[in-house]
């Protein structure tokens, strides 16, 4: 018998965000393209799980209850967990330049076109596996929206 070639482990995709809804359609998404994801409706859930050290992305809320999708990203920069964070909100310019300075990968408004948030996780995971936090590939995709 031959030598069985050992696949890669998907990668896991954070997604945290209140509505349901938006979590189950993301996550779908996220499935269809080969990613893992695990959901969380807070940024307080997320911390309490084992999935900190171990995502390679958060897609994370601006405006969700509690401890906000901005919070979360600078919480895990601080805590030793940096890792790129993709922040989506439904208004749009608010705190934009603020999540961008502060390391975000980007910075989405919804509603957000598939192809967009997958092309951004492509970006994030490839920035994963590199150890950096993919702030020069900020530009390299145009967002349709």
């Amino acid at each position: 018998m031959g030598k069985q070639k050992r696949q890669p482990k998907k990668s896991l995709v954070v997604v945290v965000d209140d509505d349901e809804s938006t979590r189950d359609t993301t996550k779908d998404l996220l499935a269809s393209a080969g990613f893992r994801t695990a959901t969380f409706a807070s940024a307080e859930a997320f911390l309490n799980s084992p999935h900190p050290a171990s995502a390679a992305a958060l897609i994370a809320d601006m405006r969700i209850p509690g401890m906000d999708g901005l919070a979360l990203h600078l919480h895990l920069v601080t805590s030793g967990h940096p890792f790129p964070t993709i922040l989506v909100t439904a208004t749009p310019r608010r705190l934009r330049a603020r999540a961008l300075e502060a390391g975000a990968l980007c910075y989405l408004a919804k509603p957000i076109a598939a192809e967009d948030l997958l092309a951004y996780v492509g970006i994030a995971i490839r920035a994963r596996r590199k150890g950096t936090l993919a702030i020069k590939e900020r530009s390299a995709v145009k967002p349709t929206s």
